[in-house]
């Protein structure tokens, strides 16, 4: 299993052009050669950050200028997980003729489920889309405390009543920026439970197929009619589940710096070659990796091993071909 960091698709400084983000892509699955090579089955899931938050745009252009409707955070999710799937497709597709690799590759738009009574959705915090210089109005504006508030450009603004309040799934909820730069909508990151398909997934790897999956987490499904939800699931953790769910021997989790650091940006900063579960865990409660960062692949991590892993690698795509790359998780 391979998890795909955002900086596989669009690095910084650039504007996220298609000819850009396929370049990246197809130096990123250059690295996998040698994986095929020693025969792997091979699972790619990545992440779609940036270019959910950019279709979110495109949408509110659209009803903005074309009064066209607005698709749901659901709907974009699975939007990029088809346009993502083909870039890593196609750019997969040339490497390997280029190396004179025979291998077929198969993507799979996917849904997760997700409880709809996860705690996650009482406090949603993961933003998207736009920034707003007022919450649109019908919006809910989360305050420090938690507390919700309808739009400040409603009939009547006020503190929402408990028993008039709509399913935490359903509502648009934004927040203040910390910079200052107006109010941006936020979702919950639910913890995935299950992804659709599964066995399916396990059956094409094992059978030799190079499959994409779970793009930006899966597509976030709630309740016996598997409705969708207003949330991002962490693409990390879902890759995780995934592996798990497969059996999988590997978990690579590709990220922008080469090893797992401790103190990092200090002068005390120090790489890890391995790192136990015990380890990890211990490092965690220290604070010792950023949310929204390393946090969540070391968390990931950890439930692929104690799942029944062999080991996590975290590191960068280029240290692949390396047999000591990255920093190993391990029970």
């Amino acid at each position: 299993m391979i998890a795909f960091g955002g900086n596989a698709l669009l690095r910084a400084g650039q504007k996220g052009t298609f000819e850009e983000q396929l370049a990246n892509v197809e130096a990123t699955c250059g690295h996998l050669c040698h994986l095929v090579r020693r025969g792997y089955g091979i699972v790619i899931a990545h992440g779609n950050g940036p270019q959910v938050g950019n279709g979110l745009l495109r949408h509110e252009a659209g009803k903005q200028v074309y009064g066209l409707e607005a698709m749901p955070m659901d709907f974009c999710g699975a939007e990029t997980q088809g346009s993502i799937a083909y870039l890593i497709e196609t750019a997969l597709e040339r490497v390997l003729r280029r190396e004179g690799l025979d291998r077929r590759i198969v993507s799979l738009v996917t849904r997760v489920e997700v409880s709809a009574s996860d705690p996650g959705f009482a406090n949603p915090t993961k933003p998207v889309g736009p920034y707003y210089a007022e919450v649109p109005a019908g919006g809910v504006l989360l305050g420090a405390t938690g507390r919700q508030f309808r739009a400040q450009n409603d009939a009547e603004s006020s503190v929402i009543p408990s028993e008039a309040k709509e399913s935490p799934a359903s509502q648009s909820v934004y927040r203040p920026d910390p910079a200052g730069r107006g109010y941006r909508k936020v979702v919950a990151s639910p913890q995935p439970l299950r992804i659709a398909n599964i066995d399916l997934v396990e059956r094409l790897a094992r059978e030799g197929y190079i499959v994409v999956t779970a793009g930006g987490g899966g597509i976030p499904v709630a309740g016996p009619e598997h409705k969708g939800v207003e949330a991002v699931i962490d693409k990390d953790l879902a890759s995780s589940l995934a592996a798990v769910e497969m059996k999988a021997d590997e978990f690579y989790i590709l990220t922008d710096v080469p090893k797992v650091c401790v103190n990092f940006h200090t002068p005390e900063e120090r790489a890890l070659d391995r790192m136990s579960v015990e380890e990890a865990r211990r490092y965690l409660a220290e604070g010792q990796f950023a949310e929204g960062s390393m946090a969540p692949k070391v968390r990931a991590g950890i439930r692929f091993v104690e799942g029944g892993g062999k080991e996590c690698v975290i590191t960068e795509a280029g240290q692949l071909g390396n047999p000591a790359c990255g920093t190993r998780i391990y029970k």
